[in-house]
Order: structure tokens, then sequence, then C-alpha cells
């Protein structure tokens, strides 16, 4: 049973950082790319950041570049999510996803963590 397991979102003042983990078991993570997206509310899920299965190719959405880094760690089947000079509108829920294919589209990812909450006070 694949299992994504997202951890670090807390509430966090604007201008900070946040690093969020992504946990995965269940799946040959180092095969699978991965990727970040989010829901803020009333909104539709946005992707956010993606990464190829060894982490040779990362593509972050322009909202978020130059801010936000993804990352992964095979030999503990974790990606991670450094976000910093975080501002109100990053607030969402952040959702890790795998998926075979690397891509953008939502859709195109097999797997779903429970996601973490993020609020970025002004």
């Amino acid at each position: 049973q694949v299992q994504l397991v997202e951890s670090g979102g807390r509430l966090a003042q604007a201008g900070g950082s946040l690093r969020l983990s992504c946990a995965a078991s269940g799946l040959t993570f180092s095969t699978y790319a991965m990727a970040w997206f989010r829901q803020a509310p009333g909104k539709e899920r946005e992707f956010v950041a993606r990464i190829t299965w060894r982490g040779g190719s990362r593509y972050s959405t322009d909202v978020v570049k130059g801010r936000f880094t993804i990352s992964r760690d095979n030999a503990k089947n974790t990606v991670y999510l450094q976000m910093n000079s975080l501002k109100p509108e990053d607030t969402a829920v952040y959702y890790c996803a795998s998926g075979r294919d690397d891509t953008i589209d939502a859709g195109r990812y097999d797997y779903w963590g429970q996601g973490t909450q993020v609020t970025v006070s002004s």
C-alpha cells in the first residue's frame, strides 16, 4: 500500500520560511517523479513544483520561482519543499504527489498525500 505523508505545515509570518517534507512508503521511491501541489480555499488545486526521479531536473511555477525549492533524498524516500520569502497568498493546503510522468498535470500523478496546511500571516 502506497503512502505519502506530508509534514511541516504551520502558521508562519510573511517573509519567513518553512520546509515541507513528504515521506513515501510502499513504492520504489527512486523510480518516481515527485511533485508538490497546493489548494487555497475556494480555488482549484495548482501545481507548485516537480522533480524527476533522480533529481536531475526540477521545475516550479513562476509564482514561486526563486522562493520555493523542491529537492529529494532517495535514501530517505522523502521529497522536500523549501519555502522562503513566504507571502499571505501562499496560504493553502500543500499536497505531495508521485507518478511515473514528470509533468505539471495533476491528473497524471498516481499517488497523493493527505496534505499539510500552510498559513501565512501578513
